[in-house]
């Protein structure tokens, strides 16, 4: 068995209560074949659209070729550092398939200029640039690429024997690519972005960067008969049911990475999953937890564990974790089924898990802040270096940053969450990510952490369309680092920081409380942060 999977308590119930159901409607068979109707007449002109994955593996076959073909005359030339340009699903599944290979693949998913220059100043000499985006429009692909081009054509190389482009047929940036030379690989254009780990957008980046792509695919290839058949084995069916069909609702799922051979799968599920879920009110808002977090101690009703490990059968044996799902496989398997579980969960929980409506709201936003530049609001606190804002003045009624935390945790319901947002150079301040375990025990609820402006191509679909729950604290650098974007009117640094106030814009608009903290030194003000939250 390529993939295995043991629940208890709420989550067997669910799967005991739920597949037979699933099993009787035909919902694996009718997801193998294409079944567009089955998310019901809204969404079936979309699913139409967009369930190419479900055949990505056999699609994907004649890539791999080409691909290592690539590989091996870059590699001839010199050029080994592979550098990767891409937001959400165009990043994500890349970086755990050369992070479980242990193969070297930078991700540039920010536009916090101090991390455009790290992935500039690291030997751009031997560097592959891949440009990854289904539109070909991305603000922040189309800004790197163009500082790339300027970059190698000041070292005197030619950028398209030093650009790879991945995108969807017809789009804007496979004209514009083929024109200047670029090799293209033209995607699935029937495969959305948080589904297209198995397609181009997976495989070009990860198999440049030395990951045996075609082992990937076997693997994947493996478990299509156990998901595609109508059979209360289904690990599909039963992921599906016991993250979705639990009884009371059970809207927030704790995904621990406990001893598992497969580096960073966590943050592949959670924007899959969010991004297809979170909206019309509902969803399941994935939280990524280490195996000592706040929570496991905790243990909010609303909050399903799955534990993602080496052998869920030897584990079930060896330790008891009552309550939890345990969910183990080789990682094409983990691709395939949690792709399936996914639409599955959409099929339960009566919504369309293949668009993503409220997305465009943010970056609407930023690009208005970005053709008006106003004037910085003023901040309603400075304390040790640090620049506070709210989005309600009430907030702000202590003077002091802890006080203004424990205000915002105080507009947390039975059930809501922090979500803390970080539009920073994470290179300098990697140590940022610690103040989630901080916050979930200072705030008692599940916390999410996102790098901005990563996670607006993830978790930013739920926080607008999912329930309204949250609380949000943003974190924002101020720097003297800047780079210019060639052929654009903004820099990077301004370009994030729209990207920050407009997301805070529009969450304020949807009535979710907004704290911004900006850091002005960025050792010395972390430890502001983490000293406030402790407290």
């Amino acid at each position: 068995m390529t993939f295995a999977l043991h629940a208890s308590g709420a989550a067997r119930a669910a799967i005991e209560e739920a597949v037979p159901g699933l099993v009787h409607d035909l919902v694996a068979s009718r997801i193998t074949g294409g079944d567009a109707t089955l998310w019901g007449p809204d969404a079936e002109a979309e699913a139409a659209m967009r369930l190419g994955w479900v055949e990505a593996v056999s699609i994907s076959r004649p890539l791999v070729p080409e691909i290592v073909a690539l590989r091996d005359d870059l590699a001839a030339r010199g050029v080994t550092r592979v550098v990767l340009a891409g937001m959400g699903g165009s990043s994500l599944a890349p970086e755990v398939i050369a992070q479980t290979a242990h193969r070297e693949l930078t991700i540039l998913d920010s536009t916090a200029p101090g991390q455009v220059l790290a992935a500039l100043d690291n030997g751009i000499e031997n560097t592959v640039l891949v440009v990854s985006s289904k539109s070909g429009s991305t603000i922040e692909t189309d800004s790197q690429r163009r500082t790339f081009e300027a970059a190698f054509r000041d070292l005197g190389i030619d950028p398209a024997e030093r650009i790879v482009v991945v995108t969807d047929p017809g789009s804007p940036l496979e004209a514009s690519a083929r024109e200047a030379g670029y090799r293209v690989f033209a995607a699935d254009p029937n495969v959305g972005g948080r589904y297209s780990a198995l397609t181009a957008f997976g495989l070009v980046p990860a198999g440049l960067a030395g990951a045996d792509i075609s082992e990937l695919l076997d693997e994947a290839e493996a478990s299509l008969l156990e998901v595609a058949i109508d059979s209360a084995d289904n690990p599909a069916l039963r992921l599906g049911a016991a993250i979705a069909a639990a009884s009371p609702r059970r809207d927030k799922l704790g995904l621990v990475a406990d001893g598992t051979h497969i580096d960073g799968l966590p943050d592949w599920i959670e924007q899959l999953i969010a991004e297809s879920t979170g909206k019309n009110g509902t969803g399941i808002l994935p939280v990524v937890l280490l195996p000592v977090s706040p929570e496991l101690e905790s243990r909010p009703d609303d909050l399903q564990i799955v534990r993602l490990v080496d052998d869920a059968d030897a584990f079930h044996l060896r330790e008891q974790h009552p309550g939890e799902i345990l969910v183990s496989g080789t990682l094409g398997a983990q691709f395939i089924v949690w792709e399936h579980a996914t639409a599955i969960a959409g099929f339960l929980l009566g919504i369309n898990p293949f668009d993503q409506p409220d997305v465009e709201s943010a970056k609407t936003a930023a690009r208005g802040l970005l053709d008006a530049r106003p004037e910085p609001t003023a901040p309603v606190l400075v304390e040790n270096g640090v620049e506070v804002r709210v989005s309600d003045a009430a907030l702000a009624a202590s003077g002091t940053i802890e006080g203004i935390l424990d205000a915002l945790w105080a507009c947390l319901g039975a059930d809501g969450y922090v979500s803390i947002q970080a539009y920073v150079n994470r290179i300098d301040v990697p140590q940022l990510q610690g103040l989630r375990e901080l916050v979930a025990a200072d705030s008692g609820r599940p916390t999410t952490f996102g790098w901005g402006p990563r996670f607006l191509h993830s978790t930013g679909q739920y926080h607008k369309g999912g329930p309204a729950q949250g609380v949000f604290l943003q974190i924002l650098e101020r720097t003297d680092v800047d780079l210019e974007i060639p052929g654009r009117p903004f820099t990077f640094g301004q370009l994030i920081q729209a990207q920050a106030a407009g997301d805070a814009a529009v969450l304020a608009d949807h009535g979710r409380p907004v704290v911004s903290l900006t850091i002005t030194d960025s050792s010395a003000d972390v430890l502001t942060l983490f000293e406030a939250a402790q407290k």
